[in-house]
């Protein structure tokens, strides 16, 4: 079954369960194996994120955190997933939340509270990052039915991306196993690739918003709105320009240290974003706010996933990338 034959066939979800039911399917369907980062077939990746995205941005971070999930294993040479099991990846690491680990032969014993868990109640794993007794992050995968695990209700109050129910967990001398070394994470070239992939279903989402747009001016040719499409048709072919080119940089280059590209490409694909709530939105009136429940829930849930920007800080890092480089860079 094709992913797009898939979504095609399910529409609304109430709740958390609901996208576990939905994100469950899609794996028993073998839809999670999206190709790997610079495998030669990004691009398809990135599409098949989107595709979730336009879909429900709910389902999407789901979706998202466990097909990343299964790639660092990959790219870490971790061991084979269990069959049927389904994954969130946690690596938020606010001040009032870390997850300690210690060595017990094997396994890593795992302690401590970890934020911003999507899908923590619904998932069989996590992939987590924690910190080691030499103060080192290290990847750590934990089944998650087992004692000293502790789903809490706290931490989310949201109301854009509510289903996905991205609560804190607690660890209490739970067991775990490393994925990769001390330090992988983040020094991994699938780290920044997997950043593009985020904006891929920015991207996902803000296309399926500009499709309303376009219909609604296929029927009635109102020139205001007309102009609101021709802005949001420029912003979403530069930000569509700039993931294929991203793409095919990644397949050529899969192990160079992608910071760099990635952050051009979330820049622009924010932007794009902005773009087109503000013109869609403009152009299509109150109606479908509040008569298309899809849109509606999109238009409520892509402003808090594009949150996982970091806005000015993330634009000062890029500048200070670019300020030292040489004379001429956007020459064509």
């Amino acid at each position: 079954m094709a992913l797009h034959g898939f979504l095609q066939g399910n529409r609304g979800y109430a709740d958390t369960q609901a996208l576990g039911d939905a994100l469950k399917a899609l794996q028993e369907e073998g839809l999670d194996q999206l190709p790997l980062p610079g495998s030669g077939q990004t691009l398809e990746r990135f599409s098949g994120l989107a595709q979730v995205a336009g879909h429900d941005l709910r389902l999407c971070k789901l979706y998202e955190g466990h097909t990343d999930a299964l790639a660092i294993i990959a790219q870490l040479k971790g061991p084979l997933p269990p069959l049927g099991s389904i994954w969130g990846m946690w690596a938020a690491e606010p001040p009032t939340a870390k997850v300690r680990v210690r060595r017990e032969g094997r396994h890593l014993i795992v302690d401590g509270r970890k934020a911003w868990c999507s899908g923590a109640a619904v998932v069989s794993h996590g992939l987590l990052t924690a910190w080691d007794e030499a103060d080192h992050q290290q990847l750590v995968a934990v089944p998650m039915d087992q004692p000293g695990v502790t789903v809490t209700n706290e931490g989310w109050n949201a109301v854009g991306m509510a289903a996905t129910g991205s609560v804190e967990i607690l660890f209490e001398a739970a067991r775990g196993l490393a994925i990769g070394s001390a330090g992988d994470y983040l020094s991994r070239p699938g780290f920044w690739q997997g950043g593009i992939g985020i904006a891929a279903c920015w991207y996902g989402a803000a296309q399926r918003l500009g499709e309303v747009l376009r219909v609604q001016c296929s029927q009635r040719a109102d020139p205001h709105a007309l102009a609101h499409l021709g802005a949001v048709d420029s912003a979403l072919n530069c930000a569509a320009c700039v993931l294929r080119a991203s793409a095919a940089q990644v397949d050529r280059e899969p192990f160079a240290n992608a910071r760099l590209l990635a952050q051009q490409a979330r820049a622009c694909i924010e932007d794009t974003v902005e773009q087109v709530i503000y013109h869609v939105g403009r152009g299509v009136g109150a109606g479908p706010y509040c008569k298309d429940p899809h849109f509606a829930q999109l238009m409520a849930d892509l402003p808090v996933y594009v949150r996982q920007s970091h806005a000015e800080r993330d634009l000062a890092a890029l500048g200070e990338m670019v300020a030292s480089d040489a004379t001429g860079r956007w020459q064509l």
